[in-house]
């Protein structure tokens, strides 16, 4: 009976010495940069949600999937919202969630990481590179990070002479624990 009751007891903190840890989201910004014309355009997407299971001490067993609602693009003038909606950009009707799902993290030192993600827009997938900062403060953690995506790649928005391909996006993630 005390083999039993040790090897119970063993098993027990062996599992939570590997257990993640479960981060909920308080706040969260997704914007976007694009070059239309030459000049600079910005956007943020209104909603995320998110699975975050991330312990910077276990990066091997840490996980991150996250969405975005592409009905929630705003760009601060609403008939461009609605032709982004549309099927030759963001066709959020047919794909309404843009997707991130973490297949890797690696420690830059401090509080910088890479997390490479695979990137799902109008169902087309993409391994991307994400450098990003963790930081915690008691019982809130903040992760923020910045990645360029070649819009073609998921092909948002054709072939274009006045539309820049690439797009950098901005994540700021405030989480509680």
């Amino acid at each position: 009976m005390k083999n039993l009751c040790f090897i119970l007891t063993a098993f027990i903190l062996n599992t939570s010495a590997f257990a993640q840890v479960k981060h909920t989201v308080n706040k969260a910004s997704v914007t976007y940069e694009i070059k239309n014309m030459g000049i600079k355009t910005h956007g943020k997407f209104k909603t995320l949600q998110a699975d975050i299971l991330f312990d910077k001490a276990n990066l091997g067993t840490s996980s991150i999937e996250a969405d975005v609602d592409a009905n929630s693009i705003d760009s601060d003038n609403e008939m461009r919202d609605n032709h982004l909606k549309a099927d030759d950009y963001f066709d959020a009707a047919k794909y309404p969630k843009i997707i991130m799902k973490s297949t890797s993290f690696k420690s830059k030192g401090g509080n910088s990481y890479t997390g490479i993600f695979n990137v799902t827009i109008k169902g087309k997938t993409k391994a991307v590179e994400v450098p990003f900062t963790y930081t915690e403060s008691g019982n809130t953690g903040l992760f923020k990070g910045n990645f360029k995506l070649n819009r073609k790649d998921f092909g948002v928005g054709g072939n274009s002479l006045v539309l820049a391909d690439e797009t950098t996006i901005n994540l700021q993630v405030e989480t509680g624990k």
